[in-house]
């Protein structure tokens, strides 16, 4: 798994990580389009956490969820 950016099914996605991290708002998923390395810091930040926690959630978030494919592509994000 390519752990970039979400695939295609983004928005079947979306509602899974909603379900997970509910803190997160829709400016939020707004801004990371499913970009991996910027959903962990909306979690470290929403959630008050260390990077490494927030990573480690996301792994086991994702070993959970494995249909959830990850792109390479990135795209630029203003927060």
């Amino acid at each position: 798994m390519n752990k970039d950016k979400i695939g295609g099914n983004w928005k079947q996605f979306k509602g899974k990580i909603k379900e997970k991290w509910g803190k997160l708002t829709d400016d939020d998923f707004k801004c990371f389009e499913g970009k991996r390395d910027q959903l962990i810091g909306k979690i470290q930040e929403r959630y008050g956490c260390a990077r490494d926690d927030a990573e480690r959630e996301l792994k086991l978030w994702e070993s959970h969820n494995k249909d959830c494919l990850w792109e390479s592509h990135n795209k630029d994000c203003r927060w």
